[in-house]
């Protein structure tokens, strides 16, 4: 006798299912199906005959999913009742016998862990490729000059080369954080039933091993509660977007009639439907509008994870749409920079001219000082009064007449205007990290040795 005598509300029955979604986990559920019969064929719960037939049934499953033949009915909840179901129409009552040992509490979770780990890998594979491109960039750019910004302003001269590796940076931590997603992922939940364990010794490190899982989870509480590997998944995919919005709204900036830095490849740009001179960079602003989608995901399951109780909630449910709409956003995200890379066109004339100005070798100016005696603070002061003069007499700094400097400090001299040569100011930076041609040279290899580690 069931346990309810009513039929699920229409609109309960709309809100409670989740086949339109979930179903995207059924080559998991299948897979884990796989490993679990064998699991209970050790344990003496199928015969050699039944395994058999559960296999052989499986193998049809998945012939009919991957074709998009599998018949989905109107009373399937989730993905993983209608694979249970079609299993036992294809085999018989013996199809009844695979969810001995196993709660749809713990498979979903082995589902979906098995999904941020594969998505979590094809992360790494896209930024790997995205690295090797910027790197190449950097090589290939590693002469040219442009302003550095800091409050959208030019500050310093870099080399175009070391802004660049800046870009590599970035990207290749967040490999490090999708690892980090990968690894939390790797813990095996089935076989902890609904929240308390099983009546079936079944061997979990063999069902882990066949899956590809490192380890099983310890606690069978923790193990049907758990999505930390999800929201790991979901900071690093939030994070890397971030990055990517970044890249974005500076190749937006760079293609400006105002910067004209550079041209974005034409692949990746939109003409107007009213003016015809237009080139729009869309791809790098799609990549800026795409970041707050991605984190939204992230707030969205950490905020279904806040307060709830362990173990097993229907809150949990709602774990998947975000994380499934992030994982495509930043994978698109991902392939989209890789094919908007090798078409960018620098103009190095535009940026070495605009890296010409004067005004950003005023730190060197206060270092000269420095190197004569002067304190910092002094020196910073000593300039800034240079840089106001030479704006209220609308010159350069280096026009200041050379019987004035001594107006300023009795420390400047002719080297003065050697400092303002504008062909020493990268090469003065030699510190570790810097933008000097020697200290650049070390920071490629550094990034070089970095992505072979990658493998």
């Amino acid at each position: 006798m069931p346990r309810f005598e009513q039929e699920p509300d229409p609109v309960f029955w709309e809100l409670n299912a989740s086949l339109r979604y979930d179903r995207r986990l059924a080559p998991y559920d299948v897979r884990q199906s796989r490993a679990h019969a064998r699991a209970l064929h050790g344990a003496g719960v199928v015969d050699d005959e039944e395994l058999e037939t559960l296999l052989d049934g499986l193998d049809a499953v998945d012939r009919e999913l991957e074709s998009g033949r599998f018949p989905f009915a109107p009373e399937d909840e989730d993905v993983h009742m209608a694979i249970e179901r079609r299993l036992t129409e294809i085999v018989g009552r013996v199809g009844g016998k695979i969810h001995t040992g196993r709660s749809r509490n713990d498979q979903v979770a082995t589902d979906l862990a098995m999904f941020v780990a594969e998505r979590a890998g094809v992360a790494v594979a896209e930024l790997t490729g995205c690295l090797e491109l910027i790197l190449e960039l950097a090589r290939e750019h590693r002469d040219a000059r442009l302003p550095g910004y800091t409050h959208l302003q030019r500050a310093q001269p870099v080399s175009l080369g070391h802004h660049l590796l800046a870009w590599f940076w970035m990207l290749r931590r967040d490999v490090d954080r999708f690892r980090v997603a990968a690894d939390s992922a790797a813990a095996l939940p089935l076989g902890s039933g609904a929240l308390a364990g099983l009546n079936w010794d079944l061997d979990r490190a063999g069902v882990a091993t066949e899956l590809g899982f490192d380890r099983v989870v310890e606690n069978s509480i923790d193990a049907v509660s758990n999505r930390d590997f999800a929201v790991e998944y979901l900071a690093a995919a939030a994070l890397c977007a971030t990055h990517l919005s970044r890249i974005g709204s500076e190749i937006v900036l760079w293609s400006t009639s105002e910067f004209g830095f550079c041209r974005p490849a034409e692949e990746f740009s939109s003409g107007s439907s009213i003016m015809p001179q237009k080139m729009n960079p869309d791809a790098a602003e799609l990549l800026r509008a795409k970041a707050p989608r991605v984190v939204a995901a992230l707030t969205t399951l950490t905020g279904v994870m806040h307060g709830l109780p362990l173990a097993y909630s229907k809150d949990l449910q709602e774990d998947k749409e975000p994380l499934f709409d992030a994982a495509d956003t930043i994978e698109l995200s991902l392939r989209a920079l890789a094919g908007m890379l090798p078409g960018i066109e620098f103009d190095h004339e535009r940026m070495a001219a605009a890296a010409a100005d004067e005004m950003v070798a005023a730190t060197d100016v206060a270092d000269l000082l420095v190197r004569r005696g002067l304190p910092f603070r002094e020196a910073h002061g000593v300039v800034g009064g240079l840089v106001r003069h030479a704006i209220d007499a609308g010159i350069p700094l280096s026009a200041i007449p050379r019987e004035e400097l001594a107006g300023f400090s009795d420390l400047l001299d002719d080297e003065y205007y050697e400092v303002l040569g504008e062909g020493s100011w990268l090469d003065s930076k030699v510190s570790r990290g810097g933008t000097s041609a020697a200290a650049l040279a070390d920071q490629i290899d550094l990034a070089a040795a970095s992505l072979a580690a990658l493998g």
